[in-house]
């Protein structure tokens, strides 16, 4: 669980320079009027991105500076944004820093890197509930109020609106596609057109592959038949002589005649047979070549009729290759993809009435889940109003009540909605519902939003009985109360300070307080005291244990520390609330 473990406080108000130290469960700050403890309240508004007043700078200062220390689970909803915005944790722990200068301008920073206020608006909602008169954070928000509602609720909503979910996800993947598919129809059916066209093309011209490559060899060698013809007699003439000419001279002749004048001696230097030898084979590779061209001149096709066959059907795959690819091999490789994509366009009339069925189904099964939420919602929000009035009469609130609007907002038309009791209504990820927590404070009046039904001690009281029901369900772990004890005292003050307490059995809980009965409850008590000058410093914010403790008890009771009718109706109250924990 997240714990803000400390606050530091320079020139804010009447605070000179303070370390405000709390701790985990119940902490009550205490001290006479005007001794600065609202400052507490301010401070912390800042941390979690309030509005940056100047004339919150004390007199004199050039700005003020408020730091807090606040410890938060490894994989947490703040740690995680917090490390979104490049904030690095220290020990396990979240540095928040906010300047406000005297001309207004205002700094933020968090983990040690300097981010915009709004970031620090956003964690306030995972780690700080503040309920006062005038800052007002967590389930003042209605759609806060919706998620509290469904964890009080437990297994009765979290079946239903995990099928609905899982529904609604669904529904939008389907939607999306249907749609993408409808809204691209033309284009589609375009592309399917041109497909069809390319692959006609090419399946007319039934290329082979590598046939481009062949075809262009043999173009090249038809085209220069009679040099190649040519070439080919005169080189055979001169390795092998021409029969009609007995007086000419031929390679091979020659070779011969050199390997007969060597076979004479060779026996008699066996350097000069290893050269004999290598005239031998001279003369063997001399009749191969002589042989070989002899039978290329007489292959040789100088046909004109299929010089211009071979040069018609290049022209037939270089057609297909200016528009489907570099080479053949590449055409056929189009064709094979292409005829792919093409299976897939045909099939898109086949696939729009699918996804219409199912889009349908999944809107008639949204329709049940729906009901089934908002059936839910409403006898949880029934169980809920019951618990917090009751909670409120022993909070000086005999007479309010409290309940829920569960209200549903009519679709555009049947198309955008699903149906919820007969009626087509929005519909969004958790359900068709919209609620808001009301509350009639007295007899004959008309229930109206929490924000606005309530002053701001009644409603500090209404928050802390709401608190106090959704204990354990709602994720903020840090409470801070400011006149949460406005207008009450006596009994009703003793019950405040024991359900603040409750409050602080699963989370954490500041209360700023001028009540003895409700700070005797709390696990620590910080006093502030002023120094002569009036201001605030860093003697001026003490933890009370032991006599000290009952002195401020006594002083709350009675203005007098030395009292014993107040020492003892102090420790009445202390004994009191350490029987109830």
């Amino acid at each position: 669980m997240s714990v803000l473990e400390e606050m530091r406080i320079r020139s804010l108000g009447v605070i000179d320079d303070a370390v405000v130290e709390l701790s985990p469960g119940f902490t009550a700050v205490t001290g006479e009027t005007g001794a600065g403890k609202t400052m507490v309240v301010t401070s912390l508004g800042l941390l979690l991105g309030g509005r940056a007043d100047p004339a919150l700078v004390r007199v004199g200062a050039k700005a003020a500076v408020v730091e807090g220390r606040i410890t938060v689970s490894e994989g947490d909803a703040a740690a995680l944004r917090a490390e979104e915005a490049g904030a690095e944790l220290d020990d396990g722990a979240l540095l928040i820093s906010r300047t406000v200068s005297a001309e207004g301008r205002s700094r933020a920073h968090l983990g040690g890197r300097s981010v915009p206020v709004g970031v620090l608006t956003e964690l306030a909602d995972e780690l700080v509930a503040v309920h006062g008169q005038t800052d007002q954070q967590g389930l003042l928000k209605p759609a806060r109020q919706r998620g509290a509602l469904d964890r009080y609720a437990g297994d009765g909503v979290e079946a239903p609106h995990a099928k609905y979910a899982a529904a609604y996800r669904r529904l939008r993947a389907v939607a999306t596609e249907l749609d993408e598919l409808t809204t691209r129809a033309r284009e589609r059916a375009q592309e399917a057109d041109l497909l069809r066209f390319g692959l006609n093309e090419v399946a007319a011209v039934e290329p082979l592959p590598g046939e481009d490559v062949e075809l262009a060899a043999e173009a090249e060698r038809l085209g220069h038949a009679e040099a190649l013809a040519s070439a080919a007699s005169l080189a055979h003439t001169a390795l092998a002589g021409n029969p009609e000419d007995p007086e000419s001279v031929d390679a091979t002749t020659v070779v011969a005649a050199a390997g007969q004048a060597l076979d004479g001696v060779r026996a008699h230097d066996p350097a000069l047979a290893a050269l004999a030898d290598q005239v031998g084979e001279i003369s063997i590779l001399l009749a191969d070549v002589s042989g070989e061209l002899a039978g290329y001149a007489d292959q040789l096709d100088a046909d004109p009729l299929r010089l211009a066959a071979v040069e018609e059907r290049r022209a037939a795959l270089t057609a297909l290759t200016r528009k489907y690819g570099e080479d053949i091999a590449t055409v056929l490789a189009w064709a094979q993809e292409g005829a792919g994509r093409l299976t897939e366009l045909e099939g898109d009339d086949e696939r729009i009435g699918e996804l219409t069925a199912e889009r349908d189904a999944l809107r008639a099964e949204l329709s049940v889940l729906g009901q089934a939420l908002t059936d839910a919602r409403t006898e949880a929000a029934a169980r809920f109003a019951d618990a917090v009035t009751e909670e409120l009469a022993s909070l000086a609130m005999p007479h309010a009540r409290v309940s829920f609007a569960i209200r549903q907002t009519e679709a555009a038309d049947e198309a955008s909605g699903i149906d919820i009791g007969g009626r087509s209504v929005v519909y969004g990820p958790s359900g068709a519902d919209e609620v808001e927590l009301l509350l009639a404070p007295h007899p004959g009046a008309q229930p109206r939003p929490i924000a606005k039904g309530a002053s701001g001690g009644e409603l500090s009281r209404v928050m802390l009985a709401v608190e106090v029901v959704f204990a354990g369900s709602d994720p903020v772990p840090t409470y801070l109360f400011d006149e949460v004890d406005a207008g009450v005292g006596g009994k009703a003050a003793v019950e405040v300070g024991r359900r603040l307490a409750k409050l602080a059995r699963s989370a954490q809980v500041v209360v700023v307080t001028h009540l003895p009965q409700v700070a005797a409850f709390a696990d620590r008590q910080l006093l502030v005291e002023k120094t002569v000058d009036g201001s605030v410093t860093r003697s001026g914010v003490t933890v009370l244990e032991g006599e000290d403790r009952v002195r401020e008890l006594s002083r709350m009771l009675a203005g007098q520390e030395d009292s014993e009718t107040a020492r003892a109706h102090a420790e009445e109250l202390l004994a009191t609330a350490r029987a109830d924990g």
